[in-house]
């Protein structure tokens, strides 16, 4: 996913390219053939487990709508996910439905006319309804105000604490706020002087892809949601977002954060805090079988600044969804949206996809809906995720978002995690080349 993220756009066609296809080839066929069956091709992400869930839910599909044939295959990732679907788009070969979709990668296909809005297509209310996903959808419209993504996945990030250090220090649950964050860090210092708060060497490098899980993360909290910005304008929370940056300069100064390379430093103990995603849990539970659930370990929320409601936080949330190509016919698309509302309108398919992936469905029922009690019973450590989801904050919906989180890492996190910038400069600095950019 990561990997993906860090070379998004590698081989990106312009935009007048893709416009010019995305609106479709007159020559193309209505996709129904004589006997009245409507084809839609279906591009799974390139991740094997993905795939066969999507075939065996359109082969349950087609069962019982022989009138709709759904066909499943990979997406080709050479050189990337994000370029073969540009690729197609612009040779005319594009698919029906595609998943595998961030908003910043929509954002650039929306604005060329490629995609379908979602929201105009009849069927959207229903599938919003039937599949409990009304408060997650909330920060998914896009800034002309249409829905061009269908959240499939939420991973609403959270941060891991090593629980046993902390009750070492006299903490008996994660600090929730910046003063008990700084009462950690001064306490883990003074009776372990080796060891560091957050040891991340990605803290210092501007790879935008890495914003995500460190500024994001603190700064979706911070500013309960704030989106940062929206269409053409730049509407970051100055408050906020100097409060972040103040966070991470008094870590600095209390010699909590290390940003050189180390091997596993927080499974060994040489940090005590990190970002984690629910792909990690099975592998920690592989790789490191004595990191356990709420005893070597535990997860929260992100810390807040003081004062802050410290119950429902805002986080960011990796997260990716399916889309509608332009290109398909009238028929192509209303068949899409029989076959969307036919997998989300049984809570069932979820169930299947979150036994499969481990990747929470984006809906806000994951941890009320009987449906999914006990996978969770089973799998614990994912509950917190589940709790989570509706208050994830996805990626900004900006075709220029690599551009911008690459700004933001190199005029104002890296700086201040560096000492060569006061927050006050950084944030500054930040917003200027962000508006230069979204000129």
């Amino acid at each position: 996913m990561k990997k993906a993220a860090s070379i998004l756009f590698a081989a990106s066609l312009t935009v007048a390219g893709l416009a010019a296809c995305s609106t479709g080839n007159k020559e193309q066929s209505s996709g129904t053939d004589k006997n009245g069956v409507t084809t839609i091709e279906f591009w799974a992400a390139p991740n094997p487990t993905q795939q066969v869930y999507w075939k065996e839910v359109a082969e349950e599909f087609t069962k019982e709508n022989p009138k709709i044939k759904v066909n499943v295959s990979p997406m080709k990732e050479s050189p990337t996910s994000e370029a073969s679907i540009q690729s197609a788009i612009a040779g005319g070969s594009a698919p029906t439905i595609s998943e595998n979709i961030n908003r910043g990668f929509a954002a650039q296909l929306s604005e060329s006319k490629a995609l379908v809005a979602l929201d105009e297509l009849e069927g959207w209310d229903e599938v919003k309804e039937s599949r409990n996903m009304t408060e997650t959808m909330n920060g998914w419209e896009f800034a002309d105000g249409h829905q061009y993504v269908l959240p499939i996945y939420s991973n609403a990030m959270l941060f891991g604490w090593r629980l046993d250090i902390l009750k070492e220090l006299g903490y008996n649950e994660p600090p929730k706020t910046y003063s008990e964050m700084l009462d950690v860090a001064e306490k883990l210092k003074a009776k372990y002087p080796d060891k560091y708060l957050w040891a991340k060497a990605d803290l210092a490098d501007p790879t935008a892809w890495k914003r995500w899980f460190d500024f994001f993360m603190l700064y979706d909290a911070a500013s309960n949601g704030n989106k940062f910005v929206e269409g053409t304008k730049f509407t970051g929370e100055e408050k906020a977002g100097e409060q972040v940056l103040g966070l991470m300069d008094d870590l600095r100064k209390a010699d909590a954060l290390l940003t050189r390379q180390s091997k596993d430093p927080f499974e060994s103990g040489l940090g005590i805090f990190v970002d984690v995603g629910p792909w990690t849990i099975p592998y920690w539970a592989e790789k490191f079988p004595e990191l356990k659930f709420n005893e070597t370990f535990t997860l929260a929320a992100p810390p807040v600044p003081d004062g802050m409601d410290t119950e429902n936080v805002k986080t960011f949330a990796d997260t990716k969804g399916l889309v509608i190509y332009a290109s398909a016919t009238k028929e192509q698309q209303k068949a899409a949206m029989t076959f969307i509302n036919w997998v989300y309108s049984n809570p069932d398919n979820d169930l299947k996809w979150l036994e499969k992936t481990s990747l929470p469905p984006a809906r806000d029922d994951l941890t009320t809906n009987d449906t999914f009690k006990a996978f969770f019973d089973k799998n614990p450590a994912l509950q917190p995720y589940a709790a989570a989801v509706p208050n994830g904050i996805p990626p900004m919906d900006n075709s220029k978002y690599n551009d911008i989180q690459t700004f933001i890492g190199q005029h104002a996190f890296n700086p201040v995690v560096k000492g060569e910038k006061d927050p006050k400069t950084g944030w500054k600095d930040m917003q200027k080349a962000i508006e230069g950019a979204l000129k």
